[in-house]
């Protein structure tokens, strides 16, 4: 993991999934529906959401990251263009009343979805728009893009520097 400095053990031969699938997959656990879809590479190249239908919980795993900047794995195949993706993906299938599993932070609703929407779309829009001035890391750190939101979505182990800095990779 790039990103972090840091190797995992290889996986055991028993903890290697045997059972994969490609985009959508229902489940039926203990006579609960699953619903799974794969969003395609955004936080990895390997993201899915788990919606348990009877319960009208939406379960989107790293791809939401409610109330901090999001760590983006580029190592592995994520990109900020497929955060926003699956965002958007997640935000078309979650009603007002559904409650929403981020990865980390407080479990959400569709607004708090939204808003974590518009600050990746807003973020990549403000580095995308200084990288091709020529601006380095730096320079677009110091104008803080995220100001706005780093009280709040900066306190936690992803900086500001650090989320600036994986959009600025991929744009």
């Amino acid at each position: 993991m790039e990103g972090w400095n840091f190797t995992f053990p290889p996986a055991s031969a028993e903890a290697i999934p045997a059972d994969v699938f490609d985009e959508e997959r229902t489940l039926k656990l203990n006579g609960t529906s699953i619903a799974l879809k794969y969003y395609g590479p955004a936080h990895t190249d390997g993201d899915i959401s788990v919606y348990f239908t009877d319960a009208d919980v939406f379960h989107v795993g790293d791809t939401f990251w409610n109330g901090y900047y999001p760590f983006i794995d580029y190592s592995t195949g994520g990109s900020i263009d497929g955060m926003i993706r699956a965002t958007e993906a997640s935000l078309a299938k979650v009603t007002d009343k559904m409650i929403v599993i981020p990865g980390h932070g407080a479990v959400g609703d569709k607004s708090q979805l939204a808003y974590y929407r518009d600050l990746l779309v807003g973020t990549r829009e403000k580095v995308a728009t200084l990288k091709k001035q020529g601006k380095s890391l730096d320079e677009i750190v110091a104008t803080k893009p995220t100001g706005p939101t780093d009280a709040k979505w900066g306190n936690g182990f992803r900086k500001p520097k650090d989320f600036i800095g994986d959009v600025f990779q991929g744009v």
